[in-house]
């Protein structure tokens, strides 16, 4: 950029909810913008545009949002305020009723909106400039270590309690060579690790290339040192997909949604599986790829589940031993199945349930993490969290801190191999054993 570009350049800060399908369109839209001539700022700065990209899967995700569009007004009073994605989609007129949202753009024109914006106050608004050359690293999103790659998008499952097909639609994928030239240019802007994201990514198709031939691309045409799949079904693992595990760039990690370890539960959400299904696809990636971590999704307090259903679910997740637990309390969305499901249950035992579940997932973490002490893992640094103690992710998705003597050093975005030592209340600790010294943020 030329100078005289560089001072006429306008603001935009763009903040994320929900999902890493989200992530990785903020993503998207983060680049679409900084070529376009905009200045891309923090969510905590001043500046001439603030975008919020929304979630709608539960009511507390709707309600974040309007609390960070009204606290965005209150302290950017004179900023061109947007809201867009998932909950501009499914209700805007709701959004528009806060006061505060000078634009609602749905999720599915979300993609185009940098010229969105600039049509609606183009004498306000910067006018469109390309800029020339890769998007530095630094103007991506949040400073991130990780870069989300969106591969697909949209489900036709049709699960009870599930707004995502409404507000995304039905299944479609992108082309696998726009896949691969995007994570070159994130592998050339110094990311380590990329992720493959969408809302059903074990349904990729595209000419016949299925998720397995994708992948397998990636890693033959890709210099991408950690790559992570975000989620995936049950009926979805097959021996085939998991000997790409042979390559170490693969992260040894797999999230797959359960939601209730109880059949009768499962049948009234209409997953498209039971627990046993659940059970042989977690053999048979433990058979594969031993030291896998499963992590996964519970709800609880779906209508209908009774005590035996929920003793069923969390004793079921007990048997399974995963890595992590993410739990969630049922949240009824109007234009869903199980919106008019009965009976429901009372707010306080849902609120009991998701606790048991969550000492559960606490006490699973553990469990897991414990297998590893004393052995060496790869720990893709990330922030520094406190003075000198810096936290980063293994590959298998264990969570590390190390205190690190020379608090100086600048380890985001780095590699090292780290001795893991013990346990503490949110991961492991650890020691760097060898560290890699090329600094690639920037």
């Amino acid at each position: 950029m030329n100078g005289n570009l560089q001072g006429n350049l306008r603001s935009v800060s763009i903040q994320t909810l929900g999902c890493k399908l989200n992530q990785a369109e903020t993503e998207l839209l983060t680049e679409d913008f900084a070529h376009n001539g905009y200045n891309l700022v923090t969510p905590e700065s001043e500046a001439d545009i603030y975008i919020l990209n929304t979630c709608t899967v539960t009511h507390i995700a709707d309600r974040k949002a309007r609390h960070f569009l009204r606290m965005a007004r209150r302290h950017h009073p004179n900023s061109f305020i947007v809201a867009t994605g998932c909950y501009a989609q499914r209700s805007p007129k709701e959004l528009e009723a806060t006061g505060v949202v000078d634009l609602v753009v749905p999720q599915s024109v979300k993609s185009g909106l940098v010229n969105i914006i600039a049509g609606q106050h183009p004498s306000r608004l910067s006018p469109i400039r390309q800029a020339q050359g890769m998007l530095p690293t630094s103007h991506l999103p949040n400073g991130r270590t990780r870069s989300f790659i969106k591969i697909q998008d949209g489900c036709h499952d049709g699960c009870a309690y599930c707004i995502v097909p409404q507000v995304r639609g039905r299944e479609s994928s992108l082309p696998p060579d726009d896949i691969i030239t995007r994570i070159n240019s994130r592998v050339v802007q110094g990311y380590k690790e990329v992720v493959l994201t969408g809302t059903k990514i074990g349904g990729y198709q595209w000419d016949g290339l299925g998720l397995g031939g994708l992948v397998a691309r990636i890693l033959r045409e890709t210099g991408v040192e950690r790559l992570r799949l975000s989620s995936l079904q049950p009926q979805e693992i097959t021996p085939e997909l998991l000997t790409l595990w042979g390559d170490s760039r693969l992260c040894r990690h797999l999230h797959m949604p359960l939601q209730s370890g109880s059949d009768e539960t499962l049948y009234r959400m209409r997953r498209r599986y039971h627990t046993e299904v659940f059970r042989q696809a977690v053999k048979t990636i433990r058979d594969a790829v031993p030291d896998m971590a499963i992590t996964t999704d519970v709800i609880v307090g779906f209508p209908g589940e009774s005590d035996s259903d929920f003793q069923n679910s969390l004793a079921f997740c007990q048997q399974i031993g995963f890595a992590a637990i993410h739990v969630f309390p049922y949240s009824p969305r109007q234009g869903t199945r199980a919106a008019g499901m009965m009976p429901k249950i009372d707010a306080r035992d849902i609120n009991i349930r998701g606790q048991n579940f969550r000492q559960l997932s606490q006490q699973s973490a553990m469990n897991y993490g414990g297998q590893f002490l004393g052995t060496t893992r790869p720990v893709l640094w990330e922030n520094e969290v406190s003075s000198g103690v810096w936290s980063g992710l293994t590959d298998n998705y264990l969570r590390v801190f190390s205190h690190i003597l020379q608090s100086s050093s600048r380890l985001a975005n780095q590699v090292s191999v780290v001795r893991l030592t013990g346990l503490s209340d949110d991961g492991l600790l650890g020691e760097i054993v060898a560290q890699n010294l090329i600094l690639t943020t920037g």
